[in-house]
Formats: C-alpha cells, structure tokens, sequence
C-alpha cells in the first residue's frame, strides 16, 4: 500500500507539471494549489510511515486516517442513519424523542400503533381495568420519614437522581435546580457535594459517597462539622449514604481530570485537573452495625432529617444481614434507594457498567419483599432508580416495591442531552456534561429550566392517566398484579433470593 501511495503521488506530481507547461497553469497559481497539496499529502505520508504508534497509518498512509474519522463519527452515524426507532440504546429514539415533546410541552402522542414486539418474550404491559377511575392532576406526594424523624420530607413520585456538578456542567446543574424549584420536587446533588448551582431554591437530596466530598477532612475522612453546617441548611431536606450505584457498583466514582475545575476542586476539596477517584467503600462505617450506627448519627447532626442510603444489590445475604442488624437495634433508614445494574454514569470501566450487579426488577421485588419478611416495610420507603423515564416505568418500579421514582437521564434529555455518548470526554456537544465554557454556553439555563418543569409535569400527569386506566387513584394501590408477566417477573426475582429468609435475630 505505501508504494500504490507514494507511486500514485508521482504521477499526479508529472501530471500536474505536464498541465502546467502544457496550458500555462503557472499563469493562473492553480498548478501552484494542487502542488502544494501534494506536497503536504507526500509530508503527512512520510510522518505515517515513520511514526510507531498506529500500524494502520504505517501501512496505509494518509488514507488510514479515514478509518479514526469515521470512527470517531461512528456513535452518530449510528443514532442518525442506523439504529430504528426502537433498538438504541441505553434508550431508544421512541423514547429520547418522548422525553423532548414533554419537555417543550408539544404533542406527546404517537401515531399509527405500536412499534414494540409486544409477543416477545420481553414485553411488560399494565393490566388496565375496564372500571377506569378519574385521578387527581396534582403531584400525588408520598411522606418520606419513620418515627425517628423529625423532619419529614413531602415528596414528588418523580424526581431527579443523582448527578454531581463536575459530571454535569454549571449550567446544567442550574436548569435543572430552577426547574425542580418550580415544579416542586427534588434534586439529588450526587456525590460531589453542594455547589452554588444548586442553591436557587430547590429540594436537596445531599448524596454523601465515599470521597465525602463537602463533609471531609483534610484526610478524606468523614467530618462532623462540615456535615453539620451544610445539612442543617435548609434547602436540604434529605441525606442519601451511596454505598453503591448501579452503573459501578464495588468502583468509587471517577471525575475525569479534564472536567475537574478550579470551582469543582474547591467544592469537593481535591488537587485541581487530578482525576477524582473515589474509595470503593465507606471509611466511615464497615459493617451493618457501624452503617446503622452512622445513619442515627447523620440523623442527630441533621436535626432529625430523614436519612437513607443507596445500593446497588449484589450479594442479598449482605442486605438481609443490615435488615437483622435493623430489627434487632430498633434503628433503621428513613428510605433505600436501589439502583439498577442498567443505571447510568459519566464515567465507568465497561466490565463494571457490563457486567456487575442485579438489574433493577428483581432487585426491587428482593428488597421488597425482604423488608416485608421482616415486617420493617412500614418504616421505610423505596425509591427506584435506574432507566425510569416513562410513565409506565414509573408505574412499573411502583409496582414491584418502590414509593418514588428517580431519574438522571431522563431530565440529562430534558435540558438537551442528545446521547452523544461523550460524557466521560468533556467534549458533551450540548454543554450537559462538559466544563468547557464554550460548549457550557451553549445551554441556556432559563429555557432548559422551563423544560425540566414541562418533562416532570407532563410526566406525572401521564403516570395519573395509566394509574385512572388501572382502577386505581393512588400509586400505592399498585401491585405486581396489575404488570401483565408479573407473576414471571416475581418468580425471576426468586432466583436471586436464598432459599429461605431466615428472620430470626
């Protein structure tokens, strides 16, 4: 191939010398052009086969570079000209699109039928009743807080998850607060501690991982007095423990160097421009005696704000032990959040995002009914988080064992997330998950916050029209009943149960 290139060249070079005295092209400077391209075409073959890092550009000079431009495409290429309306993934087309007409509060209705397979074997419907109800239009509110708190959260059944300022841009993070503010409900800060974009008045969920970023000493270590200055603001009306998250359960967090500002490092207190690896486990507690331990003392710091912590489940024994340790201290969690193997990230090793963890269906039926065995259901709320963006997802993960809905992608989409699949590069094309001021520019935070408010309000009212289609009026009247395939998804769950949940303490 390099003497085809080097061969093809030269004869363009005597061709172009040839036109030149032939025609007088000299007069014109057009020979000049189509010399000085071959020159730098020649230079930039020569550099190829010289260089030692890529054997493609050593073997195919100059037009090996075709094969990294496309490649760098591809992700496009794929979303734009390849995949259907209903194969892309993480989420399909069908419902991206979705959550963009919701989001600018235009018709949401989809014509002609479904696209879906709904005879596979993977297809999951609501049974819906023949004896429809008329739900209420407001954002039905579940009370999150058993008796040991003294400040109980009001809660939306549909709310922001976890997503740090450092992972999302300033802008972003400011758009979603304002539209959270308007529409009442909360935003989960994510790891990364509370920046000033997320003070314009929204709810706080403070999520505090293991880097105990906003709350650590000069150690990395948990510190009282940072914890207790910032959780008694009052904006902040619940505490989230990460033990795990779903995209990389077992992995701490991972903040790019390239995304990690002179702000962020200031909030987090880390090196500015270092890649922030978080530990994979708490320092602060080791087993479940110490984790109950922490949660009561979170709650005293706080002022009796609730407390709960979130997981991805993995090993069960691990979760039935907690649930022994909590029946036999009488202390327990004002909320579990479980998240999903499919839930997302900005950054994460693949073999993590691939291949760790349980799925959020089974693991909600698994938490679901071990608090039941234990008869500590009523102390505590469970808020599903992983891929719930739809209304029916919504209902689905209520179904199965949760009292509120979480999303992070959902809203990403709702204030121009594209699925651009370049969150972990600081190069995200609509400014959601860069720190380039460039491209952070780029998202107006007044419109995006107006779309945040539209996405959880069409939502909710969506969830109120399947839940009335139900013959239900409240979301707490849902069962694994009402989900065509439920019963299958119950006995699915089973196989991740021990065989017995001994309940003795």
């Amino acid at each position: 191939m390099r003497k085809v290139f080097f061969g093809s060249l030269l004869l363009l070079s005597l061709v172009t010398f040839f036109l030149m005295w032939y025609f007088q092209f000299v007069q014109f400077k057009f020979g000049y052009f189509i010399l000085g391209i071959i020159v730098l075409l020649f230079a930039l073959g020569i550099y190829d086969i010289n260089q030692k890092s890529h054997a493609i550009l050593r073997n195919f000079p100059v037009i090996g570079h075709f094969r990294y431009l496309l490649e760098k495409i591809s992700p496009e290429i794929q979303q734009y000209f390849i995949e259907t309306n209903t194969d892309g993934t993480p989420f399909s087309r069908n419902i991206r699109s979705l959550v963009y007409r919701r989001s600018k509060n235009v018709n949401d209705t989809h014509p002609f039928g479904t696209q879906r397979d709904i005879n596979g074997e993977d297809y999951i419907g609501l049974r819906h009743s023949i004896y429809a109800v008329h739900t209420h239009d407001e954002d039905p509110r579940i009370t999150i807080g058993n008796d040991s708190c003294k400040q109980p959260y009001s809660s939306s059944i549909f709310n922001i998850s976890a997503m740090s300022f450092g992972s999302l841009s300033s802008n972003a993070v400011r758009a979603l607060n304002l539209g959270a503010k308007k529409g009442g409900f909360s935003h989960n800060t994510g790891e990364g501690g509370i920046s000033s974009h997320h003070r314009l008045g929204a709810d706080l969920v403070w999520q505090i991982g293991t880097g105990y970023f906003g709350c650590r000493d000069d150690h990395g270590n948990f510190s009282e007095e940072k914890f207790a200055e910032k959780a008694n603001w009052p904006e902040v009306k619940m505490i989230e423990i990460k033990i795990s998250q779903g995209a990389k359960p077992g992995h701490g967090g991972v903040l790019p160097g390239v995304k990690n500002t002179a702000e962020i490092a200031e909030i987090r207190g880390v090196l500015q421009g270092t890649t922030i690896l978080s530990p994979p486990a708490h320092s602060a507690f080791t087993n479940e005696g110490e984790l109950l331990d922490f949660i009561s003392k979170l709650r005293e710091l706080s002022g009796g704000k609730p407390i709960g912590f979130k997981l991805c489940v993995g090993r069960t024994e691990e979760f039935i032990s907690i649930c022994k340790q909590m029946v036999s201290r009488n202390i327990y969690p004002d909320f579990i959040t479980v998240d999903g193997a499919e839930g997302g990230t900005g950054a994460a090793p693949l073999e993590f995002s691939d291949s760790v963890g349980l799925p959020l269906e089974p693991a909600l039926i698994f938490v679901r009914m071990t608090l039941e065995k234990f008869q500590i259901r009523d102390q505590i709320k469970v808020i599903a988080s992983g891929k719930a963006i739809s209304a029916f997802a919504i209902l689905k993960n209520i179904a199965l064992g949760a009292d509120i809905c979480n999303s992070a992608r959902g809203f990403m989409f709702s204030v121009g997330c594209i699925q651009a699949l370049r969150c972990n590069t600081n190069e995200c094309p609509t400014g959601v998950a860069t720190q380039k001021a460039n491209l952070v520019g780029g998202l107006v935070i007044t419109d995006k916050a107006e779309r945040v408010y539209n996405f959880h309000k069409n939502t909710v009212h969506a969830v109120q029209e399947l839940l009335g289609a139900c013959g239900h009026k409240h979301t707490s009247e849902l069962s694994a009943a009402d989900l065509v395939k439920g019963d299958e998804m119950i006995k699915l769950a089973n196989r991740y149960l021990p065989d017995s949940v001994n309940t003795q303490v």
